[in-house]
C-alpha cells in the first residue's frame, strides 16, 4: 500500500523592490542641461582670458626673440635682443632707478599705519581726516603728478616757497639728478597713503578686543602690546600691501612721463617701464621692448615668489 505525500507548495523569498527608474532619463537630462548652462556663462571669461591674456602671452614670447618695428614682419634674430639687453646701460640705469623708488614702499607703510592708528581713537572730525587722506587715491594720477611739477618747481613752487619760509633757499626738485627720484618718492609716498591706511585701519578694527585686553591683565605696556599683538595680527595687511606695492611700484610710467617727459636729468627718474615704452613706441624696437618685459616680468615674479615664502615660513593663527 503505498502513501501518497502531498508537498506543499514552498514560500519564495520576495527580493527588495528595485527603485523606480527616472522616467525618460529626466536626472540625466538635467545634469547635461545644467552642465550646458554653466558651459555658456564661463565661455565669455574664459575666451577673453584666452585672447586678451594666453595669445598675446604667447606673441610676446616670439616677439622677444624677433626684430621687430609694428609695420613689418617679425625677423627672427634668435637672443641678439637679449645680449643688447645686457650690455645696455640705459637698461640698467633705469632698472636701478625703479629699484630706488621702491623705496618710499616701506616709508608709505609706516607712515600709513601711524595715521591708521590716530584715525581709530576717537577724536573730533575723525571721518573728516579719513576723507581728506583717502582723496589722492580716487584722484586722476595725470592730474596729481601735474599738481606737483608744479609744486617742485624751482622759480615759484609751493614747496620752495614753505622752505624759504624757514630761510632755506630749495633746489630746482625735478632738473636736478640729486634730488629728482626723492621727488618722486615724496609724491609717490602721498599718493599712497590712503589706500594703505584704509586698509590698516579695517586691520585694526578686526583684532580681538580680548587680546588687548589680556595684555593688560598681564602687565604688558603700550610698546609691548604694538609689538607682540598690533603688529602680528596686522601681518596679513602688510604682506598684501607689500606685494601690490612691489609690482605697481615697478610699472610706474604716468608720474616720469607727465613730470620728467624726457627722463629727467641725466636719465635720473627714467624706470624701466618709460624706457621700454620709449624704445618699444617711439623707436619703434618692439621686439627689444618686449625682450625687457620679459625680463621686469620675471624679477617681478621672482621677488614676489620670495615674499610668499617668507610670509608662509612667518604665518601664525590665533585658536
Amino acid at each position: 500500500m503505498s502513501i501518497l505525500r502531498t508537498e506543499e507548495p514552498r514560500t519564495r523569498r520576495s527580493s527588495p523592490p528595485a527603485p523606480p527608474a527616472p522616467a525618460g532619463g529626466t536626472s540625466t537630462a538635467l545634469h547635461r542641461s545644467e552642465r550646458r548652462w554653466a558651459a555658456l556663462f564661463v565661455a565669455p571669461v574664459t575666451l577673453g582670458f584666452a585672447l586678451f591674456a594666453v595669445l598675446p602671452f604667447l606673441f610676446s614670447l616670439y616677439t622677444a626673440f624677433t626684430n621687430w618695428n609694428g609695420l613689418s614682419a617679425p625677423t627672427f634674430t634668435g637672443l641678439e635682443n637679449f645680449r643688447l639687453m645686457m650690455a645696455d646701460g640705459y637698461f640698467w640705469q633705469s632698472l636701478w632707478n625703479t629699484f630706488f623708488l621702491l623705496i618710499g614702499i616701506p616709508i608709505g607703510l609706516s607712515i600709513s599705519l601711524v595715521l591708521a592708528m590716530a584715525m581709530n581713537r576717537r577724536m573730533p572730525g575723525r571721518s573728516l581726516f579719513r576723507v581728506i587722506y583717502y582723496l589722492p587715491v580716487v584722484t586722476s594720477l595725470a592730474a596729481i603728478s601735474i599738481l606737483w611739477q608744479w609744486a617742485f618747481n624751482g622759480d615759484f613752487g609751493l614747496i620752495n616757497q614753505g622752505l624759504a619760509l624757514i630761510g632755506i633757499d630749495g633746489p630746482n626738485w625735478l632738473m636736478d639728478a640729486s634730488t629728482s627720484k626723492p621727488a618722486l618718492v615724496l609724491m609717490m609716498v602721498w599718493k599712497g597713503l590712503g589706500f594703505s591706511m584704509l586698509l590698516y585701519l579695517a586691520a585694526l578694527q578686526s583684532v580681538p578686543r580680548s587680546l588687548y585686553e589680556a595684555a593688560e591683565l598681564d602687565g604688558a605696556g603700550s610698546l609691548g602690546v604694538f609689538r607682540h599683538i598690533t603688529l602680528p595680527m596686522l601681518r596679513p595687511v602688510t604682506f598684501f600691501l607689500v606685494v601690490t606695492n612691489i609690482i605697481g611700484g615697478s610699472q610706474v610710467f604716468t608720474e616720469v612721463n607727465i613730470m620728467t617727459p624726457n627722463g629727467g636729468p641725466e636719465f635720473s627718474t627714467a624706470t624701466i617701464v618709460w624706457y621700454i615704452w620709449q624704445k618699444g613706441f617711439q623707436n619703434l624696437q618692439l621686439g627689444y621692448a618686449t625682450a625687457m618685459s620679459l625680463a621686469l616680468g620675471l624679477i617681478v615674479f621672482v621677488i614676489t615668489l620670495i615674499q610668499f615664502r617668507m610670509n608662509a615660513r612667518a604665518s601664525f593663527s590665533v585658536e
